[in-house]
């Protein structure tokens, strides 16, 4: 689960992370009245899940109260358009609005989980500020990391090394080390799979400040964090998956138009290969998992029905804890719901399959079999 910058450096001000001044509004009115608190000058901040904003005018510096509501007015209530976003982007509904700072150095610091090394690992430049991607393509050398043995902990002489990289003087070095250690104590203490922060600058006066801040929560460990999950902002999310992860199926939506129905991650990423494989388009990823009763899976089969893309639904069930019968029905019911006709192909193997098959034969669904994903896959493109 993603927040927005303002959750994340609340979070960071608990471990003892210097943050900028700041004000969340949500009108221009109020961009103006907190750019006066801050002197008369401060930068407006979009407020989205999405990273790139700069480039895409979701950032603004004001060196004034009018100019600040003029810039907000044209922020607020429109989509953010970034490379991390698809063509419709993401809705600004708030913006931060930051006091200036001034900026000796600028630095990049994340924690993020490798999944190589199967545990966490830092990665730190002396090259903030700037787009990481770039520096990451142009310049790697320029990027180290720092694997992180989870039994052992941050280790002082990791620290230091990692500190070293970071290009910060002599003076501040003691108080880079003491951040780095606050933000690997966040990382692990809220269970997260990314902490990013570009740039960690140092200022005129001697301070370590996050400048940025990016928090990303591990979904299945928000059961042990109640208040975290209070900062989940499902504007920013893509309706379906939204709808799908209050109903506990695991979806992602993608850009082709077959939608597939499966049981099974390893089994739903293996059928979208074989779509991808026969020429076919995929248009999500679902795994409904094993223990769907009648209703989850009608309701699964109702995401991807509501999604405008889908000309096509590739279902691949291999029966077992959720039986071909219980997912046949779903289906029925699902089409029944959204009065839908859009073609099926069904591939079904596994406990009540004959059962399975009957019900979606006598259900007048425009329905093809198959006895093989492959041929599934065939059948779908065949049909194009």
């Amino acid at each position: 689960m993603k927040i927005h910058e303002y959750q994340s450096k609340e979070i960071f001000a608990r471990y003892g992370v210097k943050v900028p001044n700041s004000k969340v509004v949500k009108t221009p009115q109020e961009a103006s009245s907190a750019t006066a608190d801050m002197g008369g000058q401060a930068v407006l901040k979009a407020q989205v899940h999405a990273g790139g904003r700069g480039n895409a005018g979701g950032v603004k510096v004001v060196r004034s109260p009018s100019e600040a509501e003029d810039e907000a007015r044209g922020m607020l209530g429109k989509n953010l358009v970034t490379r991390q976003t698809d063509a419709q982007g993401v809705p600004v509904n708030e913006l931060l609005v930051e006091a200036l700072a001034e900026i000796v150095h600028e630095s990049y610091l994340a924690i993020t989980v490798d999944s190589s090394f199967r545990g966490p690992v830092i990665l730190v430049s002396a090259k903030g500020g700037m787009d990481i991607e770039e520096v990451a393509a142009s310049n790697p050398e320029d990027i180290h990391s720092e694997p992180i043995d989870p039994t052992l902990g941050l280790m002082p002489y990791q620290t230091r090394r990692l500190v070293a990289k970071l290009g910060f003087s002599s003076e501040l070095a003691r108080d880079a080390g003491q951040a780095i250690a606050a933000f690997y104590r966040l990382f692990t203490e809220n269970d997260c799979s990314l902490v990013e922060i570009n740039p960690l600058i140092a200022t005129v006066g001697g301070d370590i400040v996050a400048l940025d801040a990016k928090i990303t929560l591990e979904d299945d460990s928000l059961f042990r964090h109640a208040d975290l999950r209070e900062l989940r902002d499902v504007t920013q999310e893509d309706k379906l998956e939204a709808q799908a992860a209050d109903l506990d199926i695991s979806y992602v939506n993608l850009d082709g138009d077959v939608g597939c129905l499966v049981n099974g991650a390893g089994l739903a990423m293996a059928t979208l290969d074989a779509a991808n494989n026969a020429g076919a388009s995929p248009a999500n990823f679902l795994d409904v998992g094993g223990g769907a009763t009648d209703e989850k899976v009608a309701s699964a089969v109702e995401i991807i029905l509501s999604d405008p893309k889908v000309k096509q639904v590739l279902v691949n069930i291999f029966g077992g804890i959720l039986r071909c019968d219980i997912a046949a029905r779903g289906i029925v019911l699902a089409y029944g719901n959204k009065k839908s006709s859009i073609p099926l192909v069904v591939r079904m193997l596994g406990t009540n399959v004959d059962e399975g098959k009957q019900i979606l034969r006598e259900s007048g669904l425009p329905v093809t079999f198959a006895n093989t994903i492959s041929e599934a896959a065939e059948a779908i493109t065949a049909s194009k």
